[in-house]
């Protein structure tokens, strides 16, 4: 059995953080690190935006630090004992820890067929997969109108493919763009030469021979050469579950990031966690929350007692419109859009009664902090308060 001080559960972002968290407390004790993939820590944005716009491949990878570190590459945890202490991974091999961190981020949401080769766009994996379908094929189907389908839509179509976006929804994005919006992101990618199928789903999908056989929930019948799905992401909680941890849409975690049980924390996709400036408990499956999270969470593994109070920014690129948000993008909520040039430059507010929960930047840049202090203060707030309020 090898034993380590600290002990790592998952690849991603989150893990590789917690990684340089737990250096910056105790830079000597070795840490093991176990994740079900067979790469090394990569950021995920670049798979869905820049890796298709011509940046180096090489950037994919995080700095991984590796001195007294050791990874286990392909490696899939199946129980954790909290009593003993003691993980075990789908060979039967048993680690010892003193305290774990469990950063096993989400799986995708799978459809109900059985049609081999449909890219469930999350991983390193299913962008080599893509990107050689890319290279032999033209056609493509992008199943999902949000973060992941829209960026995938996109990047394709720079590549010269052919693309038809399907979802249930009457826009691109409905639930986070106010109306406007999200109608001329739908009208845009239009003009891009994108088939929009909004309001529709899929019936059906057989695979002969290299094609699929697509029926939507409206009658329509395609034939394309690949299928790209960004439908979400469920939190990988089984794991933490079989452990007695306490779930509740993720890993429930306290402000230090330990789970019901103090010796076992938790970070990024997974991680259920309070913030104090929304005043709720939430997941963010976001990359800045991966990143601040995991490394507080491996400070506070390592000795430290900081809370993690971070209200996260995220980020995305649709052709040449591109954005930076914070807080809760919720078309839902009263909605000021305060437009430089609109829907090419400008600041849209979401506020619920009179406090401002969420802002998107579009277009509009350096000012992250500043949209993260206006919703921190909790202020009431009018729309002749907000107008021409940011940039600062």
């Amino acid at each position: 059995m090898q034993d380590y001080q600290y002990l790592i559960i998952g690849g991603g972002i989150a893990a590789n953080a917690a990684l340089g968290g737990i250096r910056q407390e105790n830079n000597s004790v070795k840490i093991g690190l176990l994740s079900s993939e067979n790469h090394l820590p990569y950021n995920r944005p670049p798979l869905s935006k820049k890796l298709w716009l011509g940046e180096p491949f090489e950037t994919v990878w995080c700095n991984t630090p590796l001195e007294d570190v050791e990874i286990h590459l392909g490696k899939k945890v199946v129980s954790i004992n909290p009593k003993e202490k003691i993980v075990i991974d789908d060979t039967g091999k048993s680690y010892h820890y003193g305290k774990l961190l469990i950063a096993t981020g989400g799986k995708t949401r799978k459809l109900p067929f059985n049609a081999d080769g449909i890219i469930y766009f999350r991983t390193l994996d299913d962008y080599y997969s893509l990107r050689e379908l890319t290279e032999k094929s033209n056609d493509f189907l992008v199943i999902g109108g949000g973060f992941i389908g829209s960026e995938i839509a996109a990047a394709l179509t720079i590549n010269d493919k052919s693309v038809t976006m399907i979802f249930p929804d009457k826009t691109i994005g409905a639930n986070v763009y106010p109306k406007a919006l999200s109608r001329f992101i739908s009208d845009y990618y239009e003009t891009k030469g994108i088939k929009i199928l909004a309001k529709d789903g899929v019936e059906n999908i057989e695979k002969r021979n290299s094609k699929y056989y697509v029926k939507t929930k409206s009658g329509h019948e395609l034939i394309v050469d690949g299928v790209v799905a960004g439908i979400g992401i469920e939190p990988d909680t089984e794991l933490a579950k079989s452990a007695g941890l306490k779930i509740d849409n993720g890993i429930v975690v306290n402000e230090l990031l330990q789970t019901s049980h103090p010796d076992i924390y938790a970070a990024g996709d997974v991680a259920n966690y309070y913030n104090p400036a929304l005043d709720k408990r939430r997941r963010v499956e976001h990359e800045d929350n991966s990143l601040v999270m995991g490394e507080l969470a491996g400070r506070n593994m390592a000795g430290g007692s900081t809370p993690y109070h971070h209200l996260p920014y995220f980020y995305s690129d649709l052709f040449d419109l591109a954005y930076e948000a914070v807080g809760e993008l919720n078309s839902g909520y009263e909605i000021f859009e305060d437009w430089k040039e609109e829907f090419r430059e400008g600041v849209v507010y979401y506020l619920n009664e009179g406090r401002v929960r969420g802002v998107l930047l579009w277009n509009t840049w350096d000012q992250v902090d500043n949209a993260r202090k206006l919703i921190v203060a909790k202020d009431i707030l009018s729309t002749h308060d907000l107008k021409n309020r940011l940039p600062e």
